[in-house]
């Protein structure tokens, strides 16, 4: 159990401490209506009135819907300010762009969603003096389940050594909504799609492997598989360097 009264107040003055040495005066986030963007944005609040929560939706139906609301209702309930902006006439325009150029795969088209956010986040950010809050969690770093130069670009992350099992409970004491608690984690990349599905095992268990060590064999190969295949997603970019 964590003592989240302690991390909630670690965290939060980490955030004010990396703002002021930043010189920047404002932090903005991609609030996507899910747990994660939710816990960071919070604690963003806790630390900096100035922060802003933008809602980009792109492609996926559920971005208008459901994402939408449950990231309308933490800005209402935390006062977080919001703007919205649409990616989707972007994406669309992209891709026919690249159409002559290469016969997209449908991973490859799904990444194309969180570097267009990460692209207006930093827009918005070099506009207003602010810097992008990373939302990305201990469970999905290590299994590598984020996008390169996508919601893996951020100036600060306050939430990236924490399992997915921590987050639920710091937001459960910070009081978050209960749609946000209670939704399966999803990038909603496209539509049906969930995280666990994708990956073929549950953060249950996941967060048991990185807490404990404990898995079973069929676990393990699975968390190998994509913490092996994704190593170079956490790694510096390699240069050469004159000898």
């Amino acid at each position: 159990m964590l003592n989240c009264k302690t991390e909630i107040r670690d965290r939060v003055a980490f955030i004010k401490e990396t703002l002021v040495a930043s010189g920047c005066t404002g932090l903005v986030f991609g609030n996507s209506g899910g747990k994660d963007s939710a816990l960071a944005g919070i604690l963003c609040k806790m630390a900096c009135d100035d922060t802003l929560g933008l809602i980009m939706p792109c492609g996926s139906r559920r971005n208008y819907l459901d994402d939408r609301d449950d990231a309308l209702e933490l800005a209402a309930q935390y006062n977080i300010e919001t703007r919205t902006v649409d990616l989707t006439p972007v994406k669309t325009a992209l891709e026919l762009s690249l159409n002559d150029a290469v016969s997209l795969t449908k991973t490859a088209g799904a990444n194309i969603n969180p570097r267009l956010r990460m692209t207006a986040l930093y827009a918005v950010a070099g506009s207003e003096n602010r810097l992008v809050v990373g939302t990305g969690n201990r469970s999905e770093t290590y299994m590598g389940y984020f996008t390169k130069w996508g919601d893996g670009a951020c100036d600060l992350n306050p939430i990236n050594d924490l399992t997915v099992g921590e987050m639920y409970e710091l937001l459960r004491y910070l009081n978050a909504p209960e749609a946000i608690l209670l939704k399966p984690p999803s990038a909603a990349l496209f539509e049906g799609q969930t995280d666990e599905k994708d990956m073929g095992i549950s953060y249950e268990r996941i967060d048991k492997f990185l807490l404990t060590g404990e898995a079973t064999e069929e676990e393990l190969a699975i968390i190998r598989r994509y913490h092996g295949s994704s190593e170079h997603k956490r790694k510096p970019i390699p240069v050469f360097r004159r000898t």
